[in-house]
């Protein structure tokens, strides 16, 4: 019997939008919250965020939503490709969630800080090996004097990779559990012990627990993000051309404008053809 990626739509909604105590045990090995302010228990909440006034704003629907029990509240959302845009979409969203704490004759000290966790699927930071992002706002002389209202949390999963296997620290052992599952699976082999909500979290992602139904909406969720990424990977090769060929064409003008070479010259230095280079 097979496991399921647990990345896919359905079956990270089936494991962390209805199973409180591994939602628990998964914030608290992800999120940066001080010793002794871990989460201890939660309350799901609608996952659609609809504005008050729907004329001047939009909705938009998460992944995973949830409150404890101090009214702390946390987004948590599963993005299998990186966009430019996805980082306004969650500071968007943290920030609607964060200002909609609030009625109308409610003092301002009832806000409580609003986390926002979003696991990539993908690289965004191609120039750092960090895989951990966090952001939030920090004074820019003193960077001890922080607001903690909105905190925004990024993780690059495709830069995670252990050769460790014995390696138990919760926090691995939930990665591990998005990106390696073979690697859990390996522990169980060797008799390794693992937290009872990682265990129940496996078993969630077993093939036998889905309905014929489910299984063809996860195939099709998984065509369809292979398509996606075709098509961007294809955009940005079309792209990289065009970008290649304006840059060939602006050097021969260049070299035109300086008159020490022949067009012939030019042709064979940028690679543009010598009809190419007498229309210039």
């Amino acid at each position: 019997m097979r496991y399921l990626d647990p990345k896919n739509d359905l079956i990270f909604k089936r494991v962390f939008g209805e199973h409180p105590n591994i939602t628990i045990s998964f914030l608290n090995a992800l999120l940066p919250l001080e010793v002794g302010n871990e989460i201890i228990s939660i309350e799901y909440m609608q996952t659609e965020l609809v504005p008050e006034k729907p004329h001047l704003t939009k909705n938009s629907i998460v992944d995973v939503r949830c409150k404890d029990l101090v009214g702390r509240q946390f987004i948590v959302e599963m993005q299998m490709i990186w966009t430019d845009a996805f980082k306004d979409r969650v500071l968007f969203n943290a920030s609607k969630t964060f200002v909609r704490q609030l009625q109308k004759t409610e003092d301002y000290i009832k806000l409580k800080t609003v986390f926002a966790l979003s696991l990539i699927d993908d690289i965004f930071e191609k120039e750092s090996e960090e895989s951990y992002h966090h952001y939030k706002l920090t004074n820019q002389t003193d960077l001890t004097k922080t607001i903690d209202g909105l905190q925004l949390i990024f993780v690059e999963l495709p830069k995670y990779k252990w050769k460790n296997l014995n390696d138990k620290k919760l926090n691995i052992l939930w990665l591990r559990y998005l990106t390696e599952m073979d690697k859990l699976m390996d522990m169980q082999k060797a008799n390794i012990s693992l937290p009872e909500e990682i265990l129940q979290a496996m078993e969630l992602t077993h093939e036998s627990n889905y309905t014929p139904e489910q299984l063809a909406a996860y195939d099709k969720y998984i065509d369809a993000i292979r398509t996606e990424k075709t098509l961007i990977a294809e955009a940005e090769v079309k792209g990289e051309a065009r970008g290649e060929t304006r840059g060939k064409r602006q050097t021969a003008i260049n070299l035109k404008k300086l008159g020490l070479l022949t067009n012939q010259q030019i042709a064979d230095a940028t690679g543009l053809t010598l009809s190419e280079i007498e229309a210039l």
